[in-house]
């Protein structure tokens, strides 16, 4: 996961806007990263992301993501913090492209339909139990970076993938829609902090749905 100190922020810089406003800004931020993904799954072949060559297209992936994220972290400009978003969106745009071609249209849906009502129920519990999900952040820190170094060694060294590390991911980014969404709700209400706070959430949930999609797929077979 990709951090950011979006919700280290106290000070108010910039004007700050109304509850409503900042929730709804929130929301129509995340709706835009999820159509442009739609797009992309929707209009971009798969064969031409397959035919870029993987070392390149991993180091993209990441220098994107990277500048990204430093464009809405460091700037108190709204615009510029969208576009560091879409910096993030598009890379996370193909990876996605590329894993739900290999699925059913009918499980992919399921997928999408379960992230949502499991990343609503989430941000409801982050808005009741902000300090619950603050105290075991620093937890779920932990225990994802050691189930990616369990993942990398089961594939590259085993060859073997397994069902659980899926769970186990999953259930740790509902964890962190927890937390951001609570921390999003404390920060100043301003323009750019809901824009920067619908970037942490999109990677969350975008995570989120790619192991609810093999968990399905994983369940169906």
């Amino acid at each position: 996961m990709f951090e950011s100190d979006v919700f280290e922020r106290t000070e108010l810089e910039g004007r700050e806007i109304s509850a409503n406003l900042y929730n709804f800004t929130i929301g129509l931020v995340l709706c835009w990263g999820f159509f442009v993904n739609y797009l992309m799954v929707g209009f971009v072949p798969v064969e031409l992301i397959y035919n870029i060559p993987t070392v390149a297209f991993f180091i993209g992936y990441f220098i994107s993501c990277f500048i990204g994220i430093w464009l809405f972290s460091a700037s108190d400009n709204p615009i510029v913090s969208f576009i560091g978003y879409n910096f993030v969106v598009v890379p996370f745009g193909f990876i996605i492209n590329m894993v739900v071609a290999v699925y059913d249209p009918a499980l992919v849906m399921q997928a999408i339909q379960l992230t949502g009502m499991v990343t609503g129920l989430m941000m409801i519990l982050g808005t009741l139990f902000p300090a619950f999900f603050t105290r075991i952040v620093g937890a779920l820190t932990i225990a994802l970076l050691c189930i990616i170094v369990v993942e990398l060694v089961q594939r590259f060294v085993f060859g073997i993938s397994s069902i659980w590390t899926d769970w186990a991911v999953a259930l740790i980014f509902c964890g962190y829609i927890g937390y951001d969404w609570g921390r999003a709700n404390q920060i100043p209400k301003t323009l750019d902090n809901a824009v920067d706070s619908a970037a942490a959430l999109y990677m969350d949930i975008i995570n989120l749905f790619l192991r609810i999609l093999r968990i399905l797929a994983s369940r169906n077979n």
